[in-house]
């Protein structure tokens, strides 16, 4: 299937790691220019050498998207690059996993700084300038945890169905200005990230983080847990102009391991 993708500029936020990185390389794929945002120019260098593309087609960015005023020269410096965005995907960001027993309330500041805000510092710019042009498309990966919550992810969680909200809230709100925004729901996923999960569940149950991941393959309808590339090709589909009538949706993407009619 043509995705109808071929020159559309992508801003990519957590784009060097995981789901972001996995979600490029489709893009690039589809022939888009893409361009990278994350806060780690280790992880950025890996990144861009492991896409192998060219500067014409590919950008990395630095930034700490937790400062509004970071995230507008991200944005700004995307743009000098590649031009105009036309995709905004939101990957960047995750909140620490905390046994609920633990938990203090910076741990709940801390959640909605690393996963909402991030999102929201980028958004806010992006979408006005995308509205002013007429077209766009926003897709952010927010995890499952903010429809199931769980004992070791509450602030996250939290943070997580904040921006649900804000994702259907500002599909209707600039929908009549041309702009698409939803939404995708991952479950545990291949990624770095997680480990930390892992070892938040371990040191729940009086377990191991290996015991944790076996318990939790068995527990999947599918029989495994997610891969990065399978998340990416549900938001490359709804970034593009084949789901033009897809707005305000979010889309759990967890195998059927919670069963539920949204």
């Amino acid at each position: 299937m043509d995705l109808q993708l071929q020159g559309k500029h992508v801003l990519i936020t957590g784009g060097s790691r995981g789901i972001g990185l996995a979600c490029a390389r489709e893009f690039l794929r589809e022939g888009c220019k893409v361009s990278l945002v994350g806060r780690d120019a280790r992880h950025m260098d890996s990144a861009r050498a492991a896409l192998g593309a060219g500067g014409e087609v590919l950008s990395g960015h630095c930034a700490d998207l937790r400062d509004a005023a970071a995230a507008l020269r991200a944005v700004d410096a995307a743009e000098d690059a590649l031009g105009p965005i036309d995709i905004l995907v939101n990957s960047a960001g995750a909140a620490r996993r905390t046994p609920y027993g633990e938990l203090e309330p910076q741990a709940w500041h801390e959640a909605m700084q690393s996963k909402f805000f991030t999102y929201v510092h980028v958004m806010d710019p992006v979408v006005r300038r995308m509205g002013a042009r007429g077209t766009g498309a926003i897709v952010n990966v927010i995890g499952m945890g903010g429809k199931v919550p769980t004992p070791t992810h509450l602030p996250g969680g939290a943070a997580n169905a904040a921006l649900m909200l804000a994702s259907a809230g500002l599909a209707a709100a600039w929908g009549p200005r041309g702009v698409r925004v939803n939404a995708v729901n991952p479950t545990l996923t291949l990624t770095d990230r997680l480990s930390e999960g892992l070892a938040a569940d371990a040191r729940l149950r009086g377990s191991s983080p290996e015991e944790v991941l076996r318990e939790s393959e068995k527990k999947m309808p599918l029989g495994r847990l997610a891969r990065p590339e399978e998340v990416a090709a549900a938001v490359v589909f709804l970034a593009s102009p084949r789901a033009s009538y897809i707005s305000g949706a979010v889309l759990s993407l967890d195998g059927a391991a919670t069963p539920m009619v949204v």
